[in-house]
Formats: C-alpha cells, sequence, structure tokens
C-alpha cells in the first residue's frame, strides 16, 4: 500500500493550476493583500531577497534572506523560517506576478529581524509555473520528483543541513547574535523543534501548524474525517496499514512521487518530549480545525501539569492548517487571510519575551 500526506505550508498559495478559476481569484488577491507583485526577473535580488549559496556535504543550498529595505546591512537577529513539505521552488512567477516565498508578509517581521528561508535539495530557485505541476511541484526530466530531493528530504538531513546554515550567517557583518529565533509550520515546525533542540544559539522557538505526536497522527486524524457510515470505517484502518508498512520498511527511499517511508518514519517522531525539555520562550499557534489541534491542545495540558512558564500558546478559532476559517459545509474560506495576523502575533510575543 502507498499513502503519501502532505502538509505543505504553501499548499494555499500555490493553487493547483486544474482548479485556477475562483482560486485565481483567491490566490491574486491575497497577493495583493501581502504586497508581494514583482516585475517578471530571473535573479532573486529583483524579488527583493538577497541570495547567498552554501554547500552542505557538497550539495549546493539556496539561502534566501527577507530585509528592511534599506537596511540590509544593519546588523539584526536572524528569523529563520522552516518551511513545509514538497519539492517547490521558492520563488514561483506567472508573467508578471510572483507568488510569496513567505506564507506571511514579511515586512512586520523585517523591522526586528532578517528573515531567512531555505531551498529544498535539488530543486531549483525560481521557476515559473509552466515549468511545474498543477500542485506547484517540480519534476526533473523523468517526470518524477528529482532523486536528489527524495534522498535528502528527511528530518536527519534538514537539520544539521539548517544548523549549518545558522553557523555560517552568523558569520556575516549584518548579523546580529543577541538572539536567534527559529519558527516552522507545518512539516517545518518539527524541523524547527530540532534545530532548537541540538542548537544552544537558539533563544526562541515558534511551532505553528505542527503535531507534536507524530505526522502518522495527522495522516490518521484526516482519515478518520472522510469516515461517516459503518462502511466507511477502512479510511482509518488504512492508515494504520499504511504506518505499519513504514515501521517495517522504515529505512527505504525508493518512492520518487511522494514521501518515503524513512521521510514519513522520521517525521513522525513524537516532538513532545523534546518539547517539554526546552527552557527558552516557545510560541505554539495552531488553528483549532487542523488535523494536529488535539495534539496541541494535549501538549498545553502537559505544559499546565508540569508548571512550565516558557510556553506561550495561541489558538486560532475555527481555522484550518493555514489558520483560513471552516465554513459550516466543513470547507475552507480562502476570502479571510489570516497569516498576517498570525505573523503579527508572532511579532508581538517577541516583542514581550
Amino acid at each position: 500500500m502507498v499513502m503519501h500526506f502532505h502538509d505543505c505550508s504553501r499548499g494555499n498559495y500555490l493553487t493547483p493550476k486544474r482548479n485556477r478559476g475562483m482560486m485565481r481569484i483567491i490566490f491574486i488577491a491575497i497577493l495583493f493583500m501581502n504586497g508581494l507583485l514583482y516585475g517578471q526577473t530571473k535573479s532573486a535580488q529583483d524579488y527583493g531577497f538577497k541570495h547567498l549559496v552554501l554547500r552542505f556535504n557538497a550539495d549546493p543550498v539556496d539561502i534566501l534572506v527577507k530585509s528592511k529595505t534599506n537596511e540590509e546591512d544593519i546588523p539584526k537577529p536572524l528569523f529563520f523560517f522552516c518551511q513545509g513539505s514538497l519539492p517547490i521552488p521558492m520563488i514561483v512567477h506567472e508573467g508578471a506576478t510572483s507568488y510569496g516565498t513567505f506564507p506571511f508578509n514579511p515586512d512586520s517581521l523585517s523591522k526586528d529581524y532578517h528573515l531567512v528561508i531555505v531551498g529544498k535539495p535539488s530543486i531549483p530557485l525560481i521557476a515559473d509555473v509552466t515549468e511545474l505541476q498543477s500542485d506547484y511541484t517540480y519534476l526533473d526530466s523523468t517526470g518524477r520528483f528529482p532523486k536528489g530531493y527524495i534522498t535528502r528530504n528527511l528530518l536527519s538531513y534538514y537539520v544539521p543541513r539548517n544548523i549549518a546554515v545558522v553557523r555560517f550567517l552568523q558569520k556575516q557583518g549584518w548579523v546580529s547574535k543577541d538572539r536567534l529565533v527559529v519558527a516552522g509550520h507545518s512539516e517545518g515546525s518539527t524541523i524547527a523543534v530540532k534545530m532548537a533542540a541540538a542548537l544552544k544559539d537558539v533563544t526562541h522557538l515558534i511551532y505553528s501548524g505542527g503535531n507534536p505526536l507524530g505526522r502518522i497522527l495527522s495522516i490518521v486524524q484526516q482519515s478518520r474525517s472522510h469516515e461517516s457510515t459503518p462502511d466507511s470505517v477502512t479510511h482509518g484502518e488504512a492508515s494504520f496499514d499504511y504506518w505499519e508498512d513504514v515501521v517495517a520498511h522504515h529505512s527505504d527511499l525508493t518512492d520518487l512521487n511522494g514521501d518515503t517511508h524513512r521521510s514519513t518514519y522520521e517525521f513522525s517522531e513524537p516532538m513532545m518530549p523534546y518539547l517539554q525539555r526546552l527552557s527558552i520562550p516557545v510560541c505554539v499557534s495552531y488553528g483549532t480545525k487542523d488535523w494536529g489541534a488535539p495534539y496541541n491542545d494535549y501538549l498545553r495540558v502537559d505544559v499546565i501539569r508540569r508548571n512550565k512558564r516558557n510556553f506561550t500558546f495561541r489558538a486560532y478559532i475555527g481555522t484550518e492548517h493555514n489558520y483560513f476559517p471552516i465554513r459550516e459545509d466543513g470547507t475552507p474560506d480562502y476570502n479571510v487571510f489570516n497569516w498576517d495576523s498570525v505573523a503579527d502575533d508572532w511579532l508581538r510575543w517577541l516583542r514581550r519575551n
């Protein structure tokens, strides 16, 4: 059995081409709200980024830095953002329109920080939508996810790679070392926790849209949502069959069309023990209609039980994985864009801590 689950933090921005219609109108509205309209260009600098390249284990690593205009060289601390899943280029454009690299408008955070985001392995930095699939993923000449991405799309790869990026950036004159914020959404939330656990320089952690008990439980929750009658019980059971197969072949890297067993196995490791051991300020944000919401509520209950005072929880009532409200019929309302409000809440939290 093969099952694929992607909790991509950019999914609502890079809407599948087959569903364009109304979704394109919504998407363009989001772009205008974020102020992310650029001309059609070919370099990251033309999109307002500082572009750096680091070699990690012989791999070229693309690093984008977003700073406040005219303050690119002023020393500021880093806000390191770990993106969600899928092999999507960091800069995607369609004609004269550029889609948001960050899920939120970075302008408010750039007043206090240099924002950092790192590309996926073996995925081009910039691409036109015509070069991508309906979900905006990148395929190689064989029509599959690049092997370089598949074999590196692992928690055990991203964490040391990102730490190497941080070490590299800390040597730059425009980086202040007085604090280091690591934030992650969706798949990136797991990477962010592991970074905070391994890197003593991290002073603040933002854990957004994650599941502290592991990805597999979000897969189960999503499967359960399709069960409405006794005849549909196989949805949830199929998830457990998939997990048994993952565990039995947890080193397997052969799947070139989705997450490998090893990737699912690594991202299903519970982050709760790592979170519990942190003494730095931690902000946990999530939509209450997200698949991982019950487990974030459980984390909150446990934090209260342990009398830990370094945690702040931001539960966005009635919203899904990317903070869009859920209508009565269960569908997301893409007309209500909350990502910028979430980022502003993060900034206010950072300024208080």
